[in-house]
């Protein structure tokens, strides 16, 4: 390999950074450089997990590891036999980053700041000597004769390099991948991930800012089924059992055009026959005690308020006087409660996508492209993804440094 070989990261993202970086530190004679196509660095790093960056999970087995992405499970077994959660633990921990495990194990930087993230990969970056450009535009990319790259961009500028990695995440939509195509790659068509359920006009929206700890969720008609917290918002429902539905679900949903059923149980534990033995059971125990402002169940009072008010209980109505029709309207809300979804909401900076680059025209043990020398993937890019919880972060990192080591 001659001196100065020259590589570029197309991409200043989780992906782009951890690539440029890890290729600079293993190759210190190579001149690395970051294009990022925004003015922007880092965004979803900047708001993952509300601002705190949720940049791993604490799931050291590798084989209940890659049971939480949709799809690439299989090939990813590969991926993280390379470089997987304790290495991402290893490196940032090196470099200063103190972090922490929550209870559902997602691993936050201790600050709570995802500026923890930034100003590490940005430092080091700084200190490898990535150079960095920002407001550049690649229209097309050309492999020319001798495996080398001309990068051409919008304003007519060029740029060489003789590797190329590219890790420009997968919310750029099919336009973006048509440089892949001329040269033969497969794209997966691209659908959204991980967004929310509208449920417009419905009055349960009343209670935005409500969250249930536990639910399950499932959407009529299809095999899909989540289980985890819910958050009622102002357009519909959000939180990580909505999310894990819309990301298994993502290219139904889309065949769906964001118009089905949602079913909800708010009372996981219970089935049918135990909810009217609990009922059965406030009566005869409770029965003096009005149903509205007693309720023997985990759920926020407000939405234990809308769901008694919406099967036509009044203020006074007491346990032992609840007829039984007025019982199986409340019974089946609880456990068989039915919203009507008329599309998503995404987020534009953590904006998820389902599809991408063909996981076979990619050689995983070294993330270079089959049809193309001299080409890796990183990132989103590729036809992988993950629910929320940091697994989208920790598949950034793995194939990233797969990409930079191998380059």
């Amino acid at each position: 390999m001659k001196s100065n070989t020259h590589v570029i990261v197309i991409g200043g993202g989780a992906a782009g950074f951890f690539a440029a970086i890890n290729c600079a530190e293993k190759n210190t004679d190579y001149r690395v450089t970051i294009l990022e196509k925004t003015n922007k660095l880092l965004a979803k790093v900047r708001v993952s997990g509300g601002g705190r960056c949720n940049l791993t999970n604490a799931c050291m087995d590798n084989k209940q590891l890659v049971r939480n992405y949709p799809r690439g499970q299989k090939e990813l077994q590969s991926v993280f036999s390379r470089f997987s959660v304790p290495d991402t633990i290893e490196w940032f921990t090196k470099r200063g980053v103190k972090l922490k495990t929550e209870p559902d194990g997602r691993m936050f930087p201790e600050s709570d700041s995802s500026e923890t993230i930034v100003n590490c990969l940005l430092h080091e970056a700084e200190k490898a000597g990535v150079k960095i450009k920002t407001g550049v535009d690649i229209q097309e990319i050309t492999q020319n004769a001798d495996a080398t790259f001309t990068l051409k961009t919008a304003d007519g500028g060029e740029f060489h390099c003789d590797k190329l990695i590219l890790a420009s995440g997968g919310n750029t939509g099919e336009a973006g991948y048509n440089e892949l195509r001329k040269s033969g790659h497969t794209i997966v068509k691209p659908v959204p991930s991980l967004f929310t359920f509208n449920i417009p006009n419905h009055p349960i929206t009343q209670l935005m800012g409500v969250s249930v700890s536990d639910v399950r969720l499932r959407v009529a008609n299809t095999k899909i089924e989540s289980e985890g917290p819910v958050l009622i918002t102002h357009w519909g429902l959000s939180g990580p059992a909505v999310l894990k539905a819309s990301a298994w679900g993502a290219r139904t949903l889309s065949d769906l055009k964001y118009d089905f059923k949602v079913v909800i149980n708010w009372l996981p534990k219970y089935t049918e026959e135990k909810l009217r033995i609990e009922f059965a059971t406030q009566r005869e125990e409770n029965g003096a005690r009005a149903i509205l402002t007693h309720s023997p169940f985990e759920l926020p009072k407000r939405l234990w308020e809308f769901f008694t008010t919406s099967a036509g209980i009044t203020d006074a109505l007491r346990w032992a006087d609840l007829p039984k029709k007025t019982a199986n309207v409340l019974i089946n809300r609880l456990i068989n409660d039915e919203y009507i979804v008329k599309g998503k909401t995404t987020f534009k900076e953590e904006f998820v996508t389902c599809g991408g680059v063909s996981l076979r025209d990619i050689d995983l043990s070294t993330m270079q492209s089959k049809l193309m020398p001299n080409l890796y993937f990183a990132g989103e890019i590729i036809d992988v993804d993950g629910i929320t919880g940091g697994f989208n972060f920790q598949n950034a990192w793995s194939t990233a440094w797969i990409a930079a080591t191998n380059c």
